[in-house]
């Protein structure tokens, strides 16, 4: 569905237009259009491919969605893929933005993303000065609200993280811990997904060969791929803390077994005892010792519950029960 076109020239809005009057501020000098659209289909695609010439592969890519973050350039223009991560009910859900910049036009799409860019579009509007550098300024501000994003998402998981380890040393957590980290990994490996390729298409719009429409806004995406690259390592160290407590949750579990096979070794010997006194006075040789005593079976009970209360004590004192 189309959500807003307008045509601005220098800087400053002209209007909203309708799609079929584009073609007539395409041609007027300092003027750009600025159209975005959301979940659109695949007729919506072509009609803005005809008003705008699009390049029939970048189409294609906008048509199919599920893209890999990148920048491509097409001649004067630019096709751009981003990916939008929000967090509802604790589930990471991605959407796509593509995007289509050229001399004279913006052409925004977004897909499976609850959070329109209206307010991108308001703040651009407020900077008439920042506008008048054109469509490349656009980009730099629908990519800059994108990754801006990003921040609240790594926020709520290295709170998630931090939630994890500080149940990691409660008995009986660590099957419950286990599944979190895993869940935990997924959503990290996710953000990095959204992440590393876009930080890597940015790393060209500034900084030796540029696409010429970006000329003038370098230091815009520069400062983009710096919250990229300070969203990534802050990734990075969420994934190495994550495999580390994974390590340390799996050594708690072993700890605990370990705890389980002493108590039940100690339980072992002090019943070993007492089966091996019971075997050997249950043999009933008529020469052994004591088989005709009549305090032979009190004195044998009392035997083997002398040394199983000392084999006790001693496992007791040595920690294994």
């Amino acid at each position: 569905m189309l959500i807003n076109c307008v045509a601005y020239q220098q800087g400053k809005k002209l209007s909203d237009i309708p799609i079929d009057a584009i073609s007539d501020y395409l041609v007027k000098p300092d003027c750009f259009v600025w159209v975005a659209l959301r979940d659109p289909g695949t007729d919506e695609i072509k009609q803005m491919q005809a008003e705008f010439g699009l390049h029939e592969l970048a189409v294609e890519d906008a048509v199919r969605g599920n893209q890999r973050p990148k920048i491509e350039e097409y001649g004067d223009s630019l096709f751009a893929v981003m990916h939008t991560i929000e967090l509802l009910e604790g589930k990471v859900i991605v959407g796509e933005v593509d995007v289509f910049v050229g001399p004279n036009y913006v052409l925004s799409s977004r897909r499976n993303a609850s959070q329109g860019f209206l307010g991108v579009r308001a703040r651009a509007e407020r900077e008439p000065h920042l506008l008048a550098q054109g469509a490349a300024f656009v980009l730099y501000a629908l990519m800059d609200a994108v990754v801006d994003r990003y921040f609240p998402v790594v926020n709520m998981l290295e709170l998630e993280l931090e939630a994890i380890e500080d149940r990691i040393f409660i008995r009986g957590s660590q099957r419950a811990n286990i599944e979190h980290l895993y869940e935990l990994k997924r959503k990290v490996l996710l953000m990095r997904h959204a992440v590393a390729p876009m930080m890597e298409a940015v790393g060209h719009l500034y900084g030796g060969r540029v696409p010429a429409i970006c000329i003038d806004t370098q230091e815009y995406f520069r400062d983009v791929h710096d919250h990229l690259y300070r969203i990534a390592a802050t990734l990075d160290t969420i994934r190495d803390t994550i495999g580390t407590a994974i390590q340390v949750n799996l050594s708690m579990v072993a700890i605990d077994e370990n705890e389980v096979n002493k108590r039940l070794a100690a339980w072992a010997a002090i019943f070993a005892i007492v089966t091996a006194f019971a075997g050997v006075w249950g043999m009933n040789f008529k020469v052994m010792p004591e088989l005709e005593w009549q305090y032979g079976y009190p004195v044998a009970i009392a035997t083997m519950v002398c040394v199983s209360l000392y084999l006790y004590w001693r496992f007791k004192r040595s920690g294994w029960l």
